[in-house]
């Protein structure tokens, strides 16, 4: 069977990831912090007929990831798809306007999505190049590729991410592996602000499975 690794698992776009690619034959490997959490996604998964495992491991702790990564290989037998959103950590940190924003503003966002990004890629690349197939997925902010200035921290970390996948859809070129970057410009639920635009998380996962099978966009961008 093949498989999908979904990074930032939680109960929003992980888990309707999750039941996109599952549908269609995917076995799933939960990542994130709490094991708790993933476990009860696993069980939900399980109930729905998909088969689901949880490897927690923080996106801060390289080390953590890798071996998360490597153990859901192990578990799967390889892992056929990459997806990257960890995006519980940004809800609750500081934002700064561009001119208010010092380094250290943008740090923690680097951290979470650059390099945890840059982590993960490293844990399944290899494999896949040597295979010559593999998809690689990344979900952003829609700030990522038009910013706001309430967002300047967040939005630099974000546009880093977005170059960086760019650059890398051009090295993967003719190589069988498919890198693609996804930018998410509403709220995802019901519960947003009023009147701002939003989606249901199974509207934004189509994106991801067109992506994974059309094979020839490196970016889609969702909006009302």
């Amino acid at each position: 069977m093949p498989s999908i690794a979904i990074v930032g698992a939680g109960p929003g776009m992980g888990l309707a990831i999750a039941r996109t690619f599952g549908s269609h034959g995917f076995d799933v490997a939960l990542i994130a912090r709490n094991r708790d959490k993933l476990d009860d996604l696993a069980g939900r998964l399980d109930a729905e007929g998909i088969t689901a495992a949880a490897f927690p491991a923080d996106v801060l702790d390289h080390d953590a990831l890798t071996q998360a990564l490597k153990d859901a290989a192990t578990r799967f037998g390889g892992i056929d798809v990459l997806e990257y959103s960890p995006g519980g950590s940004l809800a609750s940190t500081p934002l700064t306007a561009p001119s208010e924003t010092n380094p250290s503003d943008v740090q923690w966002a680097m951290d979470i999505l650059l390099y945890g990004a840059i982590a993960a890629t490293r844990a399944v690349l290899p494999v896949m190049r040597e295979a010559g197939a593999g998809t690689l997925l990344y979900t952003n902010g829609a700030g990522s590729v038009d910013p706001t200035p309430m967002l300047g921290n967040l939005n630099a970390a974000q546009a880093a991410l977005r170059n960086w996948v760019l650059s890398l859809h051009k090295e993967l070129a003719d190589t069988g592996v498919q890198a693609a970057h996804v930018a998410i410009g509403v709220w995802i639920g019901t519960d947003g602000p009023p009147g701002g635009p939003a989606a249901s998380a199974e509207e934004v996962a189509a994106l991801y499975w067109d992506l994974h099978t059309q094979r020839d966009e490196v970016e889609r961008v969702f909006t009302a």
